[in-house]
């Protein structure tokens, strides 16, 4: 039995280790530091699954709520939606490990949207060939500590290289800092 508990240990170990290895591997992406030595978010110790699916419905939809930073995009689920500093315009350089703790806005086809303005709302082609949903030319996505409809536990985390912000329906990212940031993003 102890030879058992042994092996299944070690087993646990090498399956945990190769996981890391691979969150933390470079993808070929062109947004990483010159050391590649991005981390993640801060004080975030929590393991992260893959990138949340394309929807299935029919489009994405995005929305505005107010909160407590002003109106505010939201997805169909009224989950926060952010903005990455690090993006330009039309074009996500947030992938691997950085995808998995903010996934993508995701969708097949084009989003539709209720309280924003349609000519700004798009999608742009990833380097892993999904469709990510942009506004204003910036790609969206959420944050996975965010953990129920109205959190916004993401506000201005610096994270991956820059920093993640809400976003306005003009399409302006809102740069207010929570009143609750200690320095590390929250």
């Amino acid at each position: 039995m102890r030879c058992r508990t042994r092996t299944a240990v070690v087993l646990a170990s090498a399956l945990l280790t190769v996981t890391a290895a691979a969150g933390c591997s470079d993808n070929g992406s062109t947004g990483g530091s010159a050391s590649g030595t991005d981390t993640g978010v801060q004080n975030s110790g929590r393991l992260v699954d893959a990138p949340a699916a394309p929807s299935k419905s029919p489009a994405a939809t995005v929305s505005v709520k107010d909160g407590t930073y002003g109106k505010s995009l939201v997805d169909d689920k009224d989950r926060t939606l952010y903005v990455f500093d690090k993006d330009t315009k039309n074009e996500s350089t947030c992938t691997g490990a950085c995808a998995k703790a903010w996934p993508p806005l995701l969708d097949t086809k084009a989003p539709t949207g209720s309280g924003v303005k349609s000519k700004l709302l798009k999608t742009t082609t990833r380097s892993d060939g999904k469709k990510q949903v942009t506004y204003n030319g910036h790609p969206l996505y959420r944050f996975d500590e965010d953990q129920k409809a109205g959190d916004t536990n993401g506000q201005a985390v610096d994270a991956f290289g820059a920093k993640w912000y809400l976003i306005n329906p003009k399409g302006k990212k809102i740069t207010t800092t929570p009143t609750n940031n200690t320095g590390n993003g929250y």
